[in-house]
């Protein structure tokens, strides 16, 4: 794996994951700019609709507690080379997140480095809203 205690993190998170659908486990997690950090796996359902991503599953997490913004994202999974966080991912990594760097790292320990800005350009976001 990697040094960074954060990809060790999204690591930890990533061995917890529900996934008896897809056999895909991800793992996630954020950090706050005092260093608190924020786990977070991908859950199945059978209704394949109901499925939460291991970065949503984070976020949220990190907002019940009452975090706001992060500063770090790190993203586990056991592939090739790292996987980026789908598109509903990214959009919601943008509202909590838009000025991050993001980890992308697999078991093998390859490590991608990008913002939330490089994944997400020309995002959606309350200045769209108007009024």
């Amino acid at each position: 794996m990697t040094a960074d205690p954060l990809v060790a993190a999204a690591a930890i998170a990533r061995s917890r994951a529900f996934a008896p659908y897809s056999k895909f486990q991800v793992g996630a997690a954020l950090e706050t700019a005092d260093g608190a950090i924020v786990m977070g796996c991908n859950v199945e359902s059978a209704s394949y609709g109901l499925t939460m991503c291991a970065e949503r599953t984070a976020i949220f997490k990190g907002v019940s507690e009452g975090l706001r913004r992060f500063v770090k994202v790190a993203v586990v999974t056991d592939t090739d080379a790292p996987t980026p966080p789908c598109g509903a991912c990214r959009q919601l990594l943008w509202e909590f997140a838009p000025d991050a760097v993001v980890l992308l790292a697999n078991l093998k320990g390859d490590v991608l480095k990008f913002t939330v800005r490089e994944l997400l350009p020309a995002a959606f976001d309350a200045g769209q809203l108007g009024g």
